[in-house]
């Protein structure tokens, strides 16, 4: 069983002045994202140490608006303890929940807006409906990221601007080949199941096309049979990605 500290130690980022966004997920041996069509099926108590943790270290939790409701997520809010951590570090005692969404299907009502612990975000573009923007405005901050589709570094920025650097982007698959695809991804923590899928389910990325991105192993931690495992942007493409940040 994992500890919290030992978790701390490998996953707190050095710098915490320069923006980083990281990815969050869970994958069988086999390559399947989900088991019975959630990712929750693949996890253990040391996974969820893990994830909770990265939450923990983030100042913005990014979600796309399919995985919010495939895997029926509520309100984000830690718990105590974690608050109590973060206030030490001099953070916010609660991260700041971003929602990504292209049609803004969901309503106002919805206990992530509803129960929020902090005022969320809605990242969205100017093609969105206006009705359902002006609805979300009501209980979010709506922020247009693009035109006609989400830009990820459009998204970074805005995130920046409001001081929210530790970005920690939880899914889905569509945005995750999105951010990949556009050179946006500083990491991606990945745990591995000890199990075999099969069926028809996802990959963890999915996108229109192949886009290859080299990254480094940076840690390696060992619960029984599951491996928790830390990539990072590989140092030879990283001066590029800085640069893409900044519009250089």
């Amino acid at each position: 069983m994992l500890h919290r500290d030992d978790v701390l130690d490998r996953y707190a980022v050095a710098d915490r002045t320069r923006p980083h966004l990281r990815m969050n997920f869970i994958s069988s041996l086999d390559g399947s994202a989900t088991q019975g069509g959630l990712s929750g099926g693949l996890n253990n108590a040391d996974d969820k140490l893990v994830f909770d943790t990265l939450r923990m270290l983030s100042d913005v939790i990014l979600l796309g608006a399919g995985t919010l409701r495939d895997e029926g997520y509520g309100a984000m809010r830690l718990d105590d303890e974690a608050v109590h951590w973060r206030v030490q570090q001099g953070l916010a005692p609660q991260p700041t929940f971003a929602l990504v969404s292209s049609r803004l299907g969901l309503p106002s009502t919805h206990p992530v807006f509803a129960d929020a612990p902090v005022r969320p975000l809605v990242l969205t573009h100017d093609a969105a409906p206006s009705d359902a923007r002006d609805e979300l405005a009501s209980v979010a901050d709506v922020v247009l990221v693009g035109s006609g589709a989400v830009d990820p570094w459009l998204l970074r920025r805005a995130l920046e601007q409001r001081g929210l650097l530790q970005v920690l982007c939880e899914g889905g698959p569509h945005l995750f080949g999105t951010f990949l695809a556009a050179d946006a991804v500083d990491e991606l923590c990945l745990t591995l199941s000890p199990v075999l899928e099969g069926g028809h389910a996802g990959r963890i990325a999915v996108g229109p096309e192949e886009t290859p991105r080299r990254m480094h192993l940076a840690s390696v931690l060992q619960a029984d049979d599951m491996l928790l495992l830390r990539y990072l942007r590989d140092p030879a493409t990283d001066a590029a990605g800085s640069r893409a940040a900044t519009g250089l």
